[in-house]
């Protein structure tokens, strides 16, 4: 968990000796007493009813890269947020409830091995976060090495780095928390919204086939869509022409109009109107049969006149002159 809690303190009610015999660095270090009462010297006092609570808050964060350190005197909080140079002398690994207690696994650098080995420092001093309400505490945020293990110390009396301040509430109203979340309260909802991030993600790479189709199905479906459209069509078509030229041939519309009357049928429903309108059309230009009388040359004649004549009702011959083209 990286989110902030609502108070920081160093705990140093109880700063516990670093039992080791000669050279050898323990692994293992009791960092707190058995809860749930934390009583300090200055008479102030905090709260341990829940340490395996403390222990998986800093698993998920130790999870995410947020280990504590350890450092001298607290140097992370006093120099470090100060701009002032604070380096680690070994990193807090795990944490572990025994019998109430809190112990912490570290994993120590030369410079903090040196350090104990050679008994420069011989105590620890927890850095929490904790509940200004109930005194809780709530997540282990560092270690100090010390040898005073009282809070007399000035780094743990300067008031900037240790003031009581609420969680940011921008941070809470983005997690849908009220202003009166607790750290655990942020904690479930930020790995609420990782599982919800994953779920995302899986469903993402695993759709729902009901749902969905691979893509090279989709374009199969279009192609043969596509194919159908266009041979439908070229059947409308075709129906749509003989249909004109049917009404043509009957002398019930003129050959002039021929486009027209294409491009009405080809409209929705067109072809069924146009044959509607055919079957009440009386005929306006029937065939006269001149052009097949004896003695007269049909050929003589241009298509244009022939299909004025047949329209009119008129004799070519009358009308153009016999064997004459105009």
């Amino acid at each position: 968990m990286v989110a902030p809690m609502k108070t920081r303190a160093l705990l140093q009610s109880q700063a516990f000796a670093l039992c080791f015999e000669g050279a050898h660095v323990p692994d293992w270090v009791q960092i707190t007493p058995a809860g749930p009462r934390l009583p300090a010297r200055d008479g102030r006092e905090w709260q341990l009813p829940d340490p395996d609570a403390v222990v998986q808050v800093y698993a998920a964060a130790a999870r995410e890269g947020a280990e504590a350190p350890v450092d001298f005197e607290h140097a992370t909080h006093v120099k470090g947020e100060a701009g002032e140079r604070a380096d680690a002398v070994g990193w807090v690994k795990q944490l572990e409830n025994r019998d109430g207690a809190l112990w912490a696994r570290i994993d120590w650098n030369e410079t903090g091995r040196e350090a104990i080995a050679s008994r420069a420092y011989r105590y620890v001093s927890p850095g929490f976060f904790f509940d200004p309400k109930t005194r809780a505490v709530m997540r282990l945020v560092s270690i100090g090495l010390t040898n005073v293990p009282n809070f007399k110390l000035p780094a743990l009396n300067r008031q900037d780095p240790y003031q009581e301040t609420d969680m940011n509430p921008e941070v809470l109203k983005a997690l849908g928390l009220a202003d009166g979340a607790t750290a655990t309260d942020a904690v479930t909802a930020i790995d609420k919204l990782k599982s919800d991030q994953q779920l995302a993600l899986n469903r993402a790479q695993h759709p729902d086939p009901a749902a969905w189709v691979p893509r090279a199905d989709h374009q199969l479906a279009l192609n043969r869509i596509t194919t159908f459209e266009t041979e439908a069509k070229a059947r409308a078509d075709k129906e749509a022409e003989a249909a004109v030229d049917a009404a043509i041939a009957e002398g019930k519309i003129a050959p002039a109009s021929r486009d027209y009357h294409l491009a009405t049928c080809r409209a929705e429903g067109g072809l069924d109107r146009f044959k509607g309108f055919i079957a009440t059309q009386p005929v306006i230009a029937a065939p006269s049969g001149l052009d097949k009388k004896a003695g007269q040359d049909s050929g003589t004649y241009t298509e244009e006149q022939l299909a004025v004549c047949r329209q009119l009702g008129m004799d070519p011959a009358e009308t153009f002159g016999k064997g004459a083209k105009e």
